[in-house]
C-alpha cells in the first residue's frame, strides 16, 4: 500500500511528506505506483525539510485526510488526535486555551499571552483565541512539544501548533462540500483552484455555518429571549494568490476573513451552595437549578451571552534561492492582523438580575492589531545545516470593561454578606430581618440607591513590540551523529496606559470610606457584640467597595513600562545507532515575556497601580528514541521530557477579576509515546498515542490565600493519563467504488478544572469517541460521509470556576454533547 493510503488513514501521524497526491483507491495506487514505506517520511519541524525519524523533536502532525476524518475544523478540535494536548474554553469562545504537557495559561485576561504559540502560514498569532476559528483547507497540523521559541519564536514556553493551510497548485480544482447535522447544523463550504498563466496561481475558499445552541437556559425575567447557548454562526473566506517569476522566486499573498456572531458561553452549576437560596428568592422564582446536575445541559441566565468577532489579516511569504552562500535561500514573511470581539455576559450565571456586563463595542471588547515580519537565511553545506532570521512584531491592544448592577444586586450582597456575619455569632444574636437593606443602613443610603447603573467603565491600551534575532545550527559530526545548537536573544517592551471610571459615583463605597463609624453603628444596630465591629467594619467596606464599586478607582489613569531583554536557546545531541534506531538528547531553555494585568487589581480596597507580572522560563530536557521496524512500516517513537518552570504565569479568578500570579515553581515530568503500524493488511492502519505526566507545584508557601492549595499539589489541567488510539480501514466495493472507517478514541484520567485545585472543581476520568464512515468514488470526485464525535455523549467540564460572589456554589463550562450528521462531497 503506497505511503499516500497510510498517512490519509492515520489519525495521528507524527510526520508527513512536504506534497501529497491526492486520495485514490487502493487498487488504482498500487497500480500507478510501487509500495513506499513510512520511513520515507519527511517533515519540517526546523523549518528544513529532514526525514522523520532524523529529527531530534518529540512532534504529532496530523495531515489533510486525517482532520477530515476526526471531524477537525478548528485547534480545539485537534486536541482528540494529540494526547498530550488540551484545548479548553471559557466565557466565550474566543478564549480559547491550549496546554501541552498540563502546561498553558487561562483565559480571561488578554495582557496574559500563551505558553502554546498558535502559528498559521507561518505568521505568528498573539492569543491561542485568536487562532481560533475554521481553519478551511488545511495540509497538515503540526503539534510540536516543549519549548520551540528558538526557531518559532515568541511564547512557545510549552510547545507550538502550527497550521499549514493548502497553497495554490497549476491544476484547475473545485471542491464543494454541504453538511447536515444535529442541532440543526447546517455548513456549506466551496474551494476553487486555478492557474493565471504560467508562473501564477491562486486558491480560494469560502465557509458559511450554523447550528443551534447545545445548552438549554431558563432565562427568568429576562431581558435575555434566546433559551439556548452554545450556538454556531459564522463566515469565513481565505484568498491566495501564488507568484513564481522564476525558478528561484515564489510569493505567496494570502487574504482571510472571518465573522463570528454567536451566544456563548453560559455556565453550569456542578455545586449548588447556600447562597442558591438567596438568588432564587431575588430571582422571583428559580434562579439556580434546583439539584445541581450537568448532564442535564441546563443553565440560568437572564442577560445575554453573546459574541460579535472579526478576524482578518494579510500576509505574504517570499522564498528566493539566492546566489550567496551555496544558494542560501533567504525568507520574508510579513503580516499585517486585526481581531476584533465585541462580548456580553451575564457575570452572576444566574436567572436573578444580579450584575452584566452589556454588549457594545465602547463597554466590553478586546481588540488586536498586529504587524510581524520574519526574515530566515537557510542553507547547508556538506556538514553544517544553518539558519540565521530576524523577527519583529508590533501589536497594540485595547480591552474596554464596563460592569452594570442590577436591580438584585444590592439586595443580595446585603443579604449574603449580613447572613454571613450572622453565622460567625450565636443563632439569633444578629438580627437578619430586612437583611436586603443592610448594606443600605451601614452607607446611611436610602435603600435602592447604593449601587445601580454601570459601577465601572475602564479602558487599557497596550502596546507590546518584540525584536529578536536567532539561528539554529545543525553539524554532522560524522555520519552517525548530529550536534544542534540554537539561541535567539528576544527584547520584549510593552506599555500600557490605563483609564478607570465610575459612571454611577459608586455612592455605597464612598459613603463607607467617607464615614466608617456609619458601618460600625449599622453593624451593632442588628446586635453585633460591639467588642467585635472594629474587626468587621473594614470587612463590610470592602464588600462596598468590590472592585467595580471602588469609588477609589474612579478618574485613576496609569501609565506603566517594562522592557526585558532574555536568551533562550536549545542543544542537540541525535545518535542514528543503525537504520532501525535512533536517539537524541535535547535540552531547552525556554521564556515568555511578562506583562500586565488588564482589569481592576486592588490590595483590600486600595488600587493597585502596578499591575505587572514578570516573564516566564523554562529549562526542559528531553531524552527520545525513534525506531523504524518491519522495513519502515511501523515506528516507535518515545521521549522522556523534564521541564522546570520558574515565575510560571497563573492567571486566577478572584470571584470578581481575573489576576495573573506569579507562582515560582512548577515542575513536571514524564513520557510521550507514539506508535504507527501500517499493517499488511491493505488499508488496515492502527496507531496509538500515550502521555504520563507527573506535575507538581514547588513546596514554597504562597502568600496569596486564594492558592493556598498550591505548594505540592498537582496543578489544574495536568491529568496523569493520556492516550488516543485509532484505526482507520480502507476498501474497495468495486472499481468505482471505496468505502473508508475511521474511528478514534481519547482517555484522560482525572483532574482538577481550576486555577485554585478547589475540590468541587475535580472532573473524573473519561473517553471521548468519534466515528466517520465515508463512500466515495474511486476517482475522487464524489463522497458521502457519515459522522458522530463524542459517540458516547459524555459530559465534562472544560474549565470549573467559582460562581461569582456566591461563596459554596461552582460552574463549569461544558465540553460539546454528541452530535451527528452527513456530509456531500463534490470535487472536481
Amino acid at each position: 500500500m503506497s505511503i499516500v493510503l497510510a498517512l490519509v488513514a492515520l489519525p495521528l501521524v507524527p510526520a508527513i511528506a512536504q506534497e501529497q497526491a491526492p486520495a485514490t483507491s487502493a487498487a488504482a495506487t498500487e497500480s500507478e505506483a510501487s509500495p513506499k514505506t513510512l520511513d520515507m517520511i519527511t517533515v519540517t519541524a526546523q523549518k528544513r525539510e529532514e526525514a522523520l525519524q532524523d529529527v531530534p523533536i518529540s512532534m504529532t502532525v496530523v495531515p489533510e485526510q486525517v482532520l477530515e476524518d476526526a471531524g477537525v475544523r478548528d485547534i480545539k478540535d485537534v486536541q482528540l488526535l494529540v494526547p498530550a494536548l488540551n484545548v479548553t474554553s471559557t466565557s466565550n469562545e474566543g478564549q480559547t486555551t491550549a496546554r501541552l504537557r498540563g502546561v498553558g495559561t487561562v483565559g480571561d485576561n488578554p495582557g496574559l499571552e500563551s505558553s502554546v504559540g498558535i502559528v498559521i502560514d507561518g505568521v505568528y498569532r498573539p492569543r491561542n483565541g485568536v487562532g481560533f476559528g475554521d481553519l478551511g483547507e488545511v495540509e497538515r497540523i503540526e503539534v510540536l512539544k516543549g519549548p520551540q521559541g528558538t526557531v518559532f519564536g515568541k511564547n512557545t514556553s510549552a510547545g507550538l501548533i502550527q497550521v499549514i493551510t493548502k497553497r495554490p497548485d497549476y491544476q484547475q480544482s473545485a471542491e464543494g462540500e454541504l453538511t447536515v447535522g444535529s442541532y440543526g447544523a447546517i455548513g456549506v463550504a466551496g474551494s476553487y483552484n486555478d492557474a493565471l498563466g504560467e508562473n501564477s496561481a491562486f486558491r480560494i475558499y469560502a465557509t458559511k455555518r450554523k447550528r443551534d445552541g447545545v445548552t438549554d437556559v431558563e432565562t427568568g425575567a429576562g431581558p435575555r429571549r434566546e433559551d439556548e447557548d452554545g450556538n454556531i454562526n459564522f463566515q469565513s473566506v481565505r484568498s491566495q494568490l501564488l507568484l513564481e517569476p522564476s525558478d528561484t522566486l515564489d510569493i505567496n499573498f494570502i487574504a482571510d476573513f472571518t465573522s463570528r456572531d454567536e451566544n456563548c458561553c453560559v455556565g453550569v452549576t456542578t455545586t449548588r451552595g447556600p447562597a442558591a437560596a438567596i438568588v432564587d428568592a431575588l430571582a422571583g422564582g428559580q434562579g439556580v437549578i434546583p439539584v445541581a446536575d450537568p448532564e442535564q445541559r441546563l443553565a440560568y441566565s437572564n442577560q445575554g451571552t453573546r459574541t460579535d468577532t472579526i478576524d482578518k489579516g494579510i500576509s505574504a511569504e517570499v522564498n528566493w534561492i539566492t546566489p550567496w552562500f551555496g544558494d542560501a535561500t533567504l525568507t520574508s514573511i510579513t503580516a499585517n492582523r486585526s481581531w476584533d470581539s465585541v462580548n456580553e455576559s451575564d457575570l452572576d450565571f444566574s436567572a436573578a438580575d444580579i450584575w452584566t456586563r452589556a454588549y457594545g463595542d465602547d463597554l466590553n471588547s478586546v481588540s488586536f492589531d498586529t504587524f510581524s515580519q520574519e526574515f530566515r537565511l537557510t542553507g547547508s553545506t556538506d556538514r553544517l545545516d544553518w539558519m540565521v532570521g530576524l523577527f519583529y512584531s508590533d501589536e497594540d491592544l485595547v480591552r474596554r470593561d464596563a460592569i452594570s448592577m442590577g436591580n438584585a444586586y444590592e439586595p443580595y450582597l446585603s443579604i449574603a454578606l449580613l447572613n454571613n456575619i450572622a453565622a460567625s455569632f450565636p443563632a439569633g444574636l444578629v438580627n437578619t430581618n430586612g437583611a436586603a437593606t443592610f448594606l443600605a443602613e451601614a452607607g446611611g443610603q436610602p435603600y435602592g440607591t447604593s449601587f445601580a447603573g454601570r459601577g465601572s467603565m475602564d479602558r487599557f491600551d497596550q502596546n507590546a513590540k518584540s525584536t529578536a534575532a536567532f539561528t539554529n545550527m545543525t553539524f554532522h559530526a560524522t555520519d552517525a551523529l548530529d550536534l544542534t545548537l540554537g539561541l535567539r536573544y528576544t527584547q520584549e517592551k510593552k506599555e500600557v496606559d490605563s483609564s478607570y471610571a465610575n459612571p454611577n459615583g459608586s455612592p455605597s463605597c464612598s459613603a463607607g470610606l467617607g464615614n466608617p463609624a456609619q458601618v460600625a453603628q449599622a453593624l451593632i444596630a442588628r446586635g453585633v457584640p460591639a467588642q467585635f465591629v472594629g474587626n468587621i467594619v473594614p470587612t463590610v467596606i470592602g464588600y462596598m467597595c468590590l472592585p467595580w464599586a471602588n469609588t477609589l478607582f474612579n478618574g485613576l489613569e496609569t501609565h506603566q513600562e517594562r522592557d526585558e531583554k532574555e536568551w533562550s536557546g536549545t542543544f542537540k545531541a541525535a545518535y542514528r545507532w543503525n537504520e532501525a534506531l535512533m536517539t537524541y538528547f535535547s535540552a531547552s531553555r525556554g521564556y515568555k515575556a511578562g506583562g500586565f494585568n488588564l482589569d481592576r487589581v486592588q490590595l483590600g480596597v486600595t488600587p493597585s497601580t502596578d499591575t505587572s507580572f514578570p516573564g516566564e522560563f523554562v529549562d526542559a530536557y528531553e531524552l527520545g528514541a525513534k525506531a523504524t521496524l518491519m522495513d519502515g512500516n511501523l515506528l516507535l517513537n518515545a521521549a522522556y521530557f523534564k521541564q522546570d518552570y520558574s515565575d510560571f504565569q497563573l492567571n486566577s479568578f478572584l470571584g470578581s477579576s481575573y489576576v495573573v500570579r506569579s507562582i515560582p515553581e512548577l515542575n513536571t515530568h514524564g513520557v510521550d509515546a507514539d506508535m504507527i503500524w501500517q499493517t499488511g493488511i491493505d488499508g488496515l492502519t492502527l496507531q496509538g498515542g500515550l502521555t504520563w505526566l507527573q506535575a507538581e507545584y514547588g513546596d514554597d508557601p504562597l502568600p496569596d490565600a486564594a492558592l493556598s492549595r498550591l505548594p505540592g499539589a498537582t496543578p489544574g489541567f495536568a491529568p496523569e493519563w493520556q492516550s488516543s488510539a485509532a484505526i482507520t480501514y480502507e476498501w474497495g466495493f468495486s472499481d468505482d467504488l471505496i468505502g473508508r472507517f475511521f474511528l478514534g478514541a481519547k482517555y484522560t484520567s482525572e483532574y482538577n478544572t481550576g486555577s485554585d485545585l478547589a475540590p468541587q472543581k475535580m472532573q473524573d476520568a473519561f473517553t471521548l469517541v468519534n466515528a466517520r464512515f465515508t463512500l466515495a468514488s474511486s476517482a475522487d470526485r464524489w463522497s458521502v460521509e457519515l459522522w458522530g464525535q463524542n459517540l458516547t455523549d459524555e459530559t465534562y467540564a472544560q474549565v470549573g470556576f467559582d460562581a461569582p460572589l456566591q461563596t459554596g456554589s461552582y460552574n463549569a463550562f461544558l465540553g460539546a454533547p454528541r452530535t451527528y450528521g452527513v456530509t456531500f462531497r463534490l470535487k472536481y
